[in-house]
C-alpha cells in the first residue's frame, strides 16, 4: 500500500500538469500582419473617379457593365451570370435627337468654339502672337527699319520681275504672242534683271559685312579684335566673285552667303558684340532676300529648256573681246596690205 500510495500521488500530479500545461502558440511578427493590412486597406479604399469631359453623355449600359466588373474583380470571382443574362436580352434604344450632320463632324472653315478646347486655342493664340512680335520689330529703331525694309525692295522687284518674264517666255512660247511684250524683249529684260539682282546681292553682302566693322570701332561689346574683323572681310571676299559665275551659280552662292553670315550675326548678337534686336532684324531681312532668291531660281527654271543657259558676266566679256579684236585684225591686215603695195 505505502507503494502504491505515492505511484498513485505521483500519476495524478503528472496528469493535473499536463491537463492545465498547453503549448503556447507561436506568435507571428508585427512585420507580415501590417503588410497584410496595409494591402486590405488600399484594395478597401476608395479609388478616384476619372474626370468626365464636358459635353459627354456616358452610355448606361456602358457603365453598369464597367461597374459590375470592378466589383467582381475586387470580390475576386468571375462573372456573375443572373447579372449578365438581363443586361444580354437588353436591346440598345436609339437616340435620334442626339445625332446630326454636324454633330461629330467639324467643317474646315468653321469657327472654333474656344470653350471646347482651351488648351489648343491657347496654343494656336500663343504662337500667333510669337509670329506678330516677331514681325513687328517693336525693338528695332525705326530709322533703321524703314532703311532695312527698304534696302530689300530691289531684291523683290528683280525676283516678281524674272518670275514675270518667264511667264511671257513661256506664254509667247505657247501662244505665239506675248501678252505685254514679246518673248525677244522679255528675253532681252531677263538679261539686264539677272546681273542687276547679283550686283545688288554683292553689294548688301559686304554691307553686312562692313557692319562689324563699325560696331568694332565704337566698341560696342568691348574690343574683339581680328575675329569681329575677319566677319567683314568674309563677306565681300564671298560676295563679288559671283558676279563672275553664271546666274544660277551666283544666286545659290549668295544664298548660302546669307544664311551662313545670319548665323554668325545671331551668335555676336548672344554674345553681346551687337544689339540685342539685331538678330531679329536680320532673321526677318535675311527671310525676305533668301524668299526673293528662291523665286528667281524658280522663275529661271521654267525657261531653262527654251532659253538655255544665259552667258555669264565673264562669257559676255571674253565675247566682246573676240568680237573687238576680228575688227581690229582686219584694220591690220588692210594698213599692212596697203604699206606693201606703196612700197
Amino acid at each position: 500500500m505505502l507503494r502504491a500510495g505515492p505511484s498513485r500521488l505521483i500519476r495524478g500530479v503528472a496528469g493535473a500538469t499536463l491537463h492545465t500545461t498547453r503549448p503556447t502558440p507561436i506568435r507571428a511578427t508585427r512585420g507580415p500582419q501590417l503588410a497584410s493590412r496595409l494591402c486590405t486597406e488600399s484594395l478597401a479604399r476608395p479609388r478616384p473617379a476619372p474626370p468626365i469631359l464636358p459635353g459627354f453623355r456616358p452610355d448606361p449600359i456602358a457603365s453598369r457593365a464597367h461597374a459590375r466588373a470592378a466589383f467582381h474583380a475586387s470580390k475576386g470571382h468571375g462573372k456573375d451570370k443572373e447579372v449578365d443574362s438581363p443586361l444580354a436580352r437588353e436591346k440598345l434604344q436609339p437616340t435620334p435627337e442626339t445625332v446630326s450632320t454636324t454633330s461629330t463632324t467639324t467643317r474646315v472653315f468653321e469657327p472654333v468654339d474656344d470653350k471646347k478646347d482651351p488648351q489648343m486655342m491657347a496654343s494656336i493664340m500663343s504662337d500667333v502672337q510669337t509670329i506678330k512680335e516677331t514681325f513687328s520689330l517693336s525693338d528695332v529703331p525705326r530709322q533703321a527699319y524703314f532703311i532695312g525694309l527698304a534696302g530689300v525692295l530691289p531684291y523683290l522687284a528683280t525676283s516678281l520681275s524674272t518670275v514675270y518674264c518667264a511667264w511671257e517666255i513661256n506664254h509667247a512660247t505657247s501662244t505665239g504672242f506675248g501678252y505685254l511684250m514679246s518673248a525677244q524683249s522679255a528675253e532681252l529684260l531677263l538679261q539686264i534683271l539677272e546681273p542687276l539682282q547679283v550686283g545688288y546681292g554683292a553689294v548688301i553682302l559686304s554691307f553686312l559685312g562692313a557692319i562689324h566693322w563699325g560696331l568694332e570701332w565704337a566698341g560696342y561689346g568691348g574690343s574683339q579684335g581680328y575675329r569681329r574683323y575677319a566677319i567683314g572681310v568674309f563677306a565681300p571676299a564671298v560676295a563679288w566673285p559671283t558676279i563672275l559665275l553664271p546666274v544660277e551659280y551666283a544666286l545659290i552662292t549668295q544664298f548660302v552667303a546669307f544664311t551662313f553670315l545670319y548665323r554668325v550675326d545671331t551668335k555676336a548678337t548672344s554674345s553681346g558684340w551687337c544689339p540685342p534686336w539685331y538678330g531679329i532684324y536680320r532673321f526677318v531681312l535675311t527671310f525676305i532676300v533668301g524668299t526673293s532668291i528662291v523665286v528667281s531660281l524658280i522663275g529661271r527654271g521654267e525657261i531653262a529648256e527654251r532659253m538655255g543657259r544665259l552667258p555669264s558676266p565673264a562669257q559676255r566679256i571674253r565675247e566682246f573681246q573676240e568680237a573687238g579684236a576680228q575688227p581690229l585684225e582686219e584694220g591690220e591686215e588692210g594698213r599692212t596690205q596697203a604699206l606693201e603695195k606703196e612700197e
